[in-house]
């Protein structure tokens, strides 16, 4: 069924990765019939159910919905990507199953769920999201993204990088997932590529969204906004805020370089329990990468870099770190 993509996978290729080649049957027996008890997640690209293998290993097992040609080459992308790309900060996928007219896809189990949920659910769970947590998802998923961009040739796109797609394992570290929409990238330096425009509203960088031009600064927009989410716990876009405070970005970005304006920003469920140094950097790399220019916003690795000193210090309680390209900001920010 693999035969004919740019982005297919024969079932034996993906079996040499340790990915395993399920049965529908297997995985109704792993998820008790995809019984609603199992049912851990639901979303556009349909549902994802507990699971437990045969060998008793806890698994998540993600049941596509049939969407035509769309649905079938978002399935072949993510079994053709993850068979391959192998990181800490992905989330692993252990198998498929593509029976018939089912598709399935088998994934390490996440106990904590989404980044999403807990930042965005009023039950209490945000409060779990402290500080340093957030600061140690964020590097984990610039690393994440430092991989796809710049340690895989050719580089990977994810296009759909959001805090629905961010899971968290049972200590918080994060890892990210859901590479359906995900697109190889031009062998050339901050190459672009076209194509359609999918993705989430509130984390499309806006060339993007205007014109189809694809590069991995497409992801950095993404990313900040993510960012963004961690330092406010507002959603990108919420049409209950007042007026001029509806697009996280737009509201967000003056406020970004201002001290007083930054502190009154963040989350009031921090308490106030961070470093006011820590604080001020962080916006900064926010605020590179939501710049509306693409070229203006950092490399992943930038990021990465920046982060690295902030969170080795937490522990410490001191905060010397610099902030690597602070000196590039747009002058039209």
């Amino acid at each position: 069924m693999y035969g004919g993509s740019p982005c297919s996978v024969q079932p034996s290729a993906a079996s040499s990765k340790g990915v395993q080649v399920f049965t529908y049957k297997e995985l109704q027996l792993a998820t008790d019939d995809f019984t609603q008890a199992n049912l851990v997640g639901k979303g556009g690209f349909g549902n994802v159910y507990r699971g437990m293998l045969r060998d008793g290993t806890l698994s998540a097992v993600k049941m596509l919905r049939r969407e035509g040609k769309q649905g079938e080459r978002a399935f072949r992308s993510e079994v053709d990507l993850l068979s391959r790309l192998h990181s800490p900060y992905l989330v692993d996928l252990l198998g498929y199953c593509a029976d018939n007219q089912h598709r399935l896809l088998v994934f390490e189990y996440m106990p904590n769920g989404t980044l999403h949920d807990h930042l965005h659910l009023n039950d209490g769970r945000s409060h779990l999201l402290n500080w340093g947590v957030r600061l140690r998802i964020a590097l984990d998923c610039a690393r994440a993204l430092e991989f796809l961009h710049e340690h895989t040739t050719p580089s990977v796109i994810h296009r759909d990088f959001k805090s629905t797609n961010i899971l968290l394992d049972e200590r918080f570290r994060a890892k990210v997932s859901d590479f359906g929409l995900a697109k190889i990238g031009s062998d050339k330096l901050n190459g672009m590529i076209s194509t359609r425009v999918l993705g989430t509203t509130g984390y499309l960088a806006p060339e993007y969204a205007s014109t189809g031009k694809l590069t991995t600064k497409s992801d950095v927009y993404s990313y900040g906004v993510v960012l963004l989410e961690l330092l406010t716990r507002r959603v990108p876009v919420d049409t209950n805020r007042p007026p001029g405070e509806h697009v996280l970005v737009s509201w967000a970005l003056p406020r970004l370089t201002n001290r007083a304006a930054v502190e009154e920003m963040v989350d009031p469920n921090l308490h106030g329990q961070f470093s006011r140094k820590d604080l001020i950097q962080v916006a900064a790399i926010a605020a590179m990468c939501v710049q509306t220019e693409a070229d203006y916003r950092p490399l992943m690795t930038d990021v990465v870099q920046s982060l690295i000193p902030i969170v080795n210090n937490l522990s410490s309680g001191s905060s010397t770190s610099s902030f690597r390209f602070s000196k590039r900001v747009s002058p039209r920010s």
